[in-house]
């Protein structure tokens, strides 16, 4: 049988089936390597008391504090026939109660006396409007020694607490890691011993060691540096090769022609690029002209007009004989930017057609819920390339869509699409096409790097001349309800200047949206999200009645999402009740009003986003965010950050440091479990630039890693299956 190291063997061998069992089912953790890779939370000193004070933010969460025992007295109840013990610790913060009920009630209240110190782990409840943890495990932490030496050691000594569940305290992981530890030695380290002596890192085995079993606050740095070090690196190093293997396809280049169709379109523009538009014009068509496939993120602020960049991109491919396909995340978005797209060309937009330009060429629309005689139509344009431009939804995927020549690809909200999804539309060319990205979330830069590090960066920041600013205000709906009614007189107001506006709710509200799923920050009396369909019929008879409330959400038919959104577009119907199917791409510029209702369920990001819908046109726009929340929650602070800034860059920035991280490499599209343990994208901003630029110098000089077996394997291991051919696909 073939020897399995140390680190890669099945914990059950190590720590016995039933340990291991819990470890696998409620930690992700099977072998010895994951396990030294389960790093520590925090670490507790056995002098520090650890803060209480902090738990009143952690209701219903696992937590491990350190603290000594204050009272303990056993109550009874039933007649005598039930007994409970309450204990009470303190740590000079806070204080806490723990409760025991029925026969479990006798061993704590021998362990815990009073001035006893220890760890206690459990979930944090409240009872009667106090903090309590009921049950908790608990591990006392030593009597004291006589030797005053000894005695000092103890106090000082660092408690590692690790990401725990309920099955497996802190201390017990803790255990199990001593049981491994000695198998550190044979960690393979992937930093090239060059790298990792230029920039003075100490090696991995004695990282492991430190990060676990730190002697000072010291080691514990040591060993931070190092393993951030290895993160960014091996995922540096996976996206160099993944940029190094696409410089090496072939593409076909694509120049737009001097007098064709994109000198055409420049002419009749009714206005001057911005700066921006314009540097970032010039670096895609650079790449264009190249004969390796392009692979650019282009992303920007709402509203700063990456659809017209991405545009100019498809007319110059069109130019130079290929064909352009837009890929967008849903139909109401496919039939807006062809709306808006055709309407920018005008009789560009009509090749072959009667009154249609000579240059011109055929923009098509592709869509699931189109009729068979359209779609027919629309897929014999294609194939024969008398379409140049085709927009449209998953439809465009599908194995019966042929291209004549597809040059270039645009995803537009690339979150929203799978990485298969991407992959299946750019096989579709004859040879690798050119391939846009383009994102209206502003993604900051380390993030950039991180996530899609296989792509160059564009990045349009200026906002178009005659764009409006939108101010931003937050409606405490629960405190000041005088503050909504005068809300929806706002709204009426802009609807007499002549203006539209839109109230987005978080639920439909049709019956088949279950409002028993909570979000994140519901609590049991938390009542469900506020519903499209309720709070239009509420307006209508009430606040705005009288006026044309239309609403729009993802179950309607797609004809009649159409049909709203047309007569919106058209300024008939006055306020549109939505669902965030208008986060994106919706573009009526005389919106100059949003009210959002239950504001702190959205995301920072998203709801930038939903306000990027107004202040479109001339007249400036306003933002409204309903919340119930009281003032000192984290969501209303959410809220708060939103008003006060419209720099999508600085709110990523924000809602990032908020949310834990995912995945940034699988990022949901591969379903993996996070690849970063140490590594923090926004905080370790210069780690990650600096690990980008040694990757690439590495995989430029050996790309197939023939010199570095070490970071050979630390890619297998970062890259298993299914991460490969998540950056395979890019």
């Amino acid at each position: 049988m073939e020897h399995v190291p140390a680190l890669d063997e099945d914990l059950k061998k190590t720590l016995g089936p039933a340990t291991a069992k819990v470890l696998a089912e409620q930690l992700g953790l099977h072998t010895a390597l994951d396990l030294l890779h389960h790093y520590p939370r925090r670490y507790a000193e056995r002098g520090e008391l650890t803060s209480l004070a902090e738990l009143a933010d952690q209701i219903d969460e696992h937590v491990t504090v350190v603290a000594q025992v204050a009272d303990a007295r056993i109550l009874t109840f039933n007649g005598g026939r039930g007994k409970r013990l309450e204990v009470t610790i303190t740590d000079g913060s806070g204080r806490l109660q723990l409760v025991f009920f029925g026969a479990g009630v006798h061993k704590p209240h021998k362990d815990l006396l009073p001035g006893t110190r220890a760890m206690f782990a459990g979930k944090v409840g409240m009872f009667n409007r106090k903090l309590q943890l009921s049950h908790p495990a608990y591990e006392p932490l030593g009597a004291d020694a006589s030797d005053r030496d000894a005695a000092t050691a103890f106090a000082n000594q660092l408690i590692p607490i690790y990401p725990a569940c309920a099955k497996m305290e802190s201390w017990k992981i803790a255990k199990c890691v001593d049981a491994v530890l000695p198998s550190a030695q044979d960690a393979v380290d992937p930093l090239p011993p060059a790298l990792r002596e230029g920039r003075a890192l100490v090696p991995l085995t004695e990282a492991l060691l430190k990060i676990h079993r730190p002697g000072t606050k010291a080691d514990i740095e040591d060993a931070r540096q190092r393993l951030k070090w290895d993160e960014a690196f091996v995922l540096q190093v996976a996206l160099a090769r993944r940029r190094h293997a696409d410089s090496q396809l072939p593409a076909v280049p694509r120049r737009p022609v001097p007098g064709g169709l994109l000198d055409s379109f420049d002419a009749k523009l009714p206005f001057t690029l911005t700066q921006g538009q314009q540097t970032v014009s010039k670096e895609i068509f650079d790449d264009l002209a190249t004969e390796h496939p392009m692979h650019r993120l282009l992303q920007g602020e709402v509203g700063s007009g990456k659809t017209l960049v991405a545009l100019r991109a498809m007319l110059a491919v069109v130019d130079s004989g290929g064909q352009a396909a837009m890929l967008a995340p849903t139909e109401v978005l496919a039939q807006q930017h062809h709306r808006s797209i055709t309407e920018m060309m005008g009789e560009l937009a009509e090749g072959g057609m009667l009154g249609g330009s000579d240059q011109g060429t055929k923009v098509v629309l592709l869509t699931g819920s189109m009729g068979m005689p359209a779609r027919r139509q629309a897929l014999l344009d294609l194939v024969t390339g008398e379409a140049g431009i085709v927009i449209g939804t998953h439809a465009l995927i599908e194995d019966k869509v042929q291209f004549h020549d597809l040059g270039l690809v645009v995803v537009d909200e690339q979150h929203r699409f799978g990485v298969e999804q991407r992959d299946a539309l750019r096989s579709k060319g004859k040879q690798p096409p050119h391939l846009l990205v383009m994102t209206a979330t502003p993604i900051p830069r380390t993030v950039a790097m991180t996530v899609f590090g296989d792509l160059e960066t564009s990045v349009l920041d200026q906002l178009p001349a005659g764009r409006s600013p939108i101010a931003t205000h937050v409606v405490p709906s629960k405190d000041k309800p005088h503050f909504l009614a005068r809300a929806w007189e706002r709204v009426r107001e802009e609807v007499e200047k002549g203006h539209q506006a839109y109230v987005v709710c978080p639920r439909i509200g049709d019956g088949e949206d279950d409002p028993k799923k909570k979000s994140a920050e519901d609590d049991g009396d938390k009542r469900p999200p506020l519903a499209v369909v309720e709070i239009a019929e509420q307006l209508t008879r009430g606040p705005l009645a009288g006026l044309a409330v239309e609403v729009l959400h993802g179950r309607m038919d797609p004809a009649d999402k159409d049909d709203v959104m047309r007569r919106f577009a058209a300024g008939v119907v006055k306020v549109l009740v939505a669902t965030t199917v208008i986060e994106v791409g919706v573009n009526v510029p005389n919106s100059t009003a949003m009210v959002i209702m239950d504001a702190d369920r959205f995301g920072v990001s998203q709801l930038h986003q939903l306000r990027g819908r107004v202040g479109r046109g001339s007249a400036p726009g306003l933002c409204l965010l309903v919340s119930e929340m009281h003032e000192a929650s984290p969501a209303r602070a959410r809220l708060a950050a939103v008003a006060a800034t419209l720099d999508g860059f600085e709110l990523s920035r924000i809602d990032l440091e908020q949310r834990r991280e995912g995945d940034v490499l699988g990022q949901a599209q591969s379903g993996v479990r996070s690849s970063l343990r140490m590594l923090a994208v926004i905080e370790d901003e210069e780690v990650i630039a600096q690990a980008r630029e040694e990757a690439t110098r590495v995989v430029a000089e050996d790309p197939a890693l023939e010199h570095l077996p070490g970071l050979r394997t630390a890619l297998d291991a970062l890259l298993d299956t299914e991460r490969e051919q998540y950056l395979e696909k890019g």
